[in-house]
């Protein structure tokens, strides 16, 4: 039998796969996996526990006798399943941890039907090493970042968007890692990305920008909630130049009100969060959030957590973080009509900023 072809993990872009097949066990795809991979499993979790368990406590062989029986069953089903309507022509790219056992039996499967199928040289691990290579090599070109600062509320996040709407390159931190980067900032309706999954995707939303384009991001700790910035992004995020926007507390506060609409109307969730700020906050003063909550005083208790716990902390890391602002924007109110005019005014401004590193 031919041997099965292999791709390496820098080739994969533009190789005319009709599939990224992940063989991998549920949990180990669920983790991470290629952009838009699928997961066919030749073992399930509780598969391959019992597969390594058979061969810590017995031998290889028998460990390779029940896996061999189990990765054809499983093969099976999918040839049944997910794999019985595909032409004569398929052609998929099949990759498991290492581009071992398990992604060979189902490619030799695959091969002996007559599709074409190829195999990541490396498996995942080598997708993985060329992302974090990547990363850096783009980094090492000093791309045009242009941090977006501003007050909690100041609509940064808004802001990148209607930049990105008018043709600009815009990097969005807290939507890879699917968090606001505060106490309160979890996104509702599930959790982060694994930290691998969080650089994979930052690699993804970078490999095609214009580094000799600005791309603008919002200022961020290293940390958003529980993903780290790989530490070359983050050092060179720190040195870029600083646009911060400035809206007045009262029209923050309206806008935070209306942004976590899902806080405000799960009155427990909101709770449970706020407990992470208590042990910061005077005991008077905290009391005093609770009883407007009840009150449904949405208004003066955002104004009062902005005034007593995220202007002061935001400043603080700031000024310990980020350059000094090379110009400040200040405007009325956070709305749409308001954000289109500042990202003109932003995108205007970039003559004026010398390009980090220059």
């Amino acid at each position: 039998m031919r041997p099965i072809p292999r791709i390496s993990p820098d080739a994969i872009r533009g190789a005319g796969f009709d599939e990224i097949v992940d063989v991998r066990s549920p949990a180990e795809y669920a983790e991470d996996h290629l952009p838009g991979a699928i997961n066919l499993p030749v073992l399930d979790d509780a598969e391959r526990e019992r597969v390594g368990t058979t061969y810590k406590q017995r031998s290889p062989f028998e460990a390779r006798r029940l896996g061999a029986g189990l990765v054809s069953a499983n093969i099976a089903r999918h040839l049944a399943g997910h794999l019985a309507e595909k032409e004569a022509g398929y052609s998929p790219l099949i990759y498991c941890w290492r581009g071992g056992e398990r992604s060979r039996s189902m490619a030799t499967v695959i091969d002996s039907i007559g599709w074409r199928p190829r195999l990541l040289d490396g498996g995942y691990k080598a997708y993985r090493a060329f992302v974090a290579s990547s990363l850096a090599a783009i980094v090492d070109r000093r791309p045009r970042f242009r941090v977006i600062a501003g007050l909690t509320g100041s609509g940064k996040t808004w802001l990148l968007g209607r930049l990105a709407a008018a043709g600009q390159q815009v990097l969005d931190l807290e939507g890879l890692a699917a968090h606001r980067g505060s106490a309160l900032g979890a996104c509702p309706g599930g959790g982060q990305p694994s930290q691998k999954r969080f650089e994979n995707l930052l690699f993804e939303a970078l490999r095609d920008t214009d580094p000799e384009r600005p791309i603008y991001v919002e200022s961020e700790s290293s940390r958003i909630g529980e993903r780290q910035i790989p530490a070359p992004l983050w050092g060179h995020l720190r040195s870029s130049p600083v646009i911060e926007i400035e809206a007045p507390l009262r029209a923050r506060a309206a806008y935070l009100v209306s942004d976590y609409e899902h806080l405000v109307s799960d009155r427990d969730l909101l709770a449970e969060k706020l407990e992470k700020v208590r042990p910061l906050q005077p005991g008077e003063r905290f009391a005093e959030w609770q009883r407007r909550i009840a009150d449904g005083d949405w208004q003066s208790f955002v104004e009062s957590m902005l005034k007593h716990h995220y202007d002061p902390a935001y400043l603080r890391s700031r000024e310990k973080i980020y350059s000094t602002p090379q110009v400040s924007l200040p405007f009325a109110e956070v709305s749409e009509a308001a954000l289109d005019a500042l990202a003109s005014r932003i995108v205007d401004l970039e003559p004026l900023a010398p390009r980090t590193g220059d």
